[in-house]
């Protein structure tokens, strides 16, 4: 049976204009107080993170087990997405213990009634849970056709084992949540300073192949319209989680952030990092080229969360609430 908590929200306030609305919320029940920040605005191709400031009221039990929480976004009364939070700011006084977690929201939503939720747990009291107040923003999106030579269609078209194998090695990673792994909560820079865009997250493309035939899918990132030799650099403090040669992205650079979120790097003509190296912001990773399937010299930046691609733009505010 679920326990009713007094509720006190905060009034909302405006962190930046391209995250849209920052919320704060305060939650009490007979053992704990929970503050809570979080980005309000449910929008096609962003994310929503939540951040719990939890405050021990009571003395714990000696046989108290760690905190637990999960984060869950509901449309039409049906949950489309949830993850768990995870610990921060470990080593701060044994009375407040922090956490965050964050959810993406599909480019492909048009709409709907949306609920955020939060679940709650510890062994002083049974599960709570509560919500927090979401508003839908839609977004537009861009459409082309991109020609394809025949050699750029054959690696679209490449069905061999060993470009499946690639993709599933990719997945594994992307998919992979590991709550120890909080390597930053500062907001992300650019990994080139170019503002010449030749594509951009969330553009809906058609491939017209060399054979007459075509398909349509969504791009994940953005691409820089760079040269080939043009620096690139780590979006955020990290640990390096792959860094090798694949078929259709050509050399490529995965970099895990925090736990579920994940900045990608392909194309690239030369690198200058190796799997397991541990980076820092505006570090050099390597140059960008146009290796694999590329139209001509660029740099494509990518981010997941939770194995889905969110738009990056997103995370050069402060996402974390780290700031506030």
């Amino acid at each position: 049976m679920k326990k009713l908590l007094k509720i006190f929200l905060a009034g909302l306030l405006l962190i930046n204009s391209a995250v849209a609305f920052c919320a704060n919320a305060k939650y009490e029940s007979d053992y704990y107080t929970l503050n809570v920040t979080y980005n309000e605005s449910i929008v096609p191709g962003d994310a929503v993170f939540a951040r719990i400031k939890i405050t021990t009221n009571k003395k714990k039990s000696k046989n108290e087990t760690e905190k637990k929480a999960s984060l869950i976004l509901i449309q039409d009364k049906k949950t489309i997405e949830s993850s768990p939070f995870y610990q921060i700011n470990k080593n701060k006084k044994s009375t407040v213990t922090e956490m965050l977690a964050a959810v993406p929201v599909s480019p492909w939503i048009e709409g709907g009634n949306f609920t955020l939720k939060v679940v709650f747990n510890s062994l002083n009291e049974e599960d709570f849970e509560f919500k927090l107040p979401v508003e839908f923003k839609n977004r537009e999106w861009n459409k082309e056709t991109i020609e394809l030579d025949a050699k750029n269609t054959a690696i679209k078209t490449n069905n061999s084992p060993e470009r499946t194998a690639q993709i599933e090695k990719l997945n594994n990673i992307l998919f992979t949540t590991m709550t120890s792994d909080v390597f930053t909560l500062k907001r992300f820079i650019v990994p080139n300073p170019s503002t010449r865009y030749t594509a951009y997250f969330g553009d809906r493309r058609i491939y017209a192949y060399s054979n007459g035939k075509s398909s349509t899918s969504l791009h994940y990132g953005n691409d820089y319209g760079i040269p080939t030799g043009s620096e690139v650099h780590a979006c955020a403090d990290g640990k390096v989680v792959m860094a090798e040669d694949r078929i259709s992205t050509g050399w490529s650079i995965v970099i895990e952030h925090l736990p579920g979120l994940y900045s990608l790097y392909y194309h690239l003509n030369e690198l200058n990092v190796s799997e397991g190296q541990m980076v820092k912001a505006g570090e050099l990773i390597g140059k960008s080229g146009s290796t694999g399937l590329a139209t001509g010299p660029h740099l494509h930046w990518e981010i997941r969360l939770n194995g889905s691609a969110v738009r990056p733009e997103f995370f050069l505010n402060d996402f974390t609430f780290d700031e506030e």
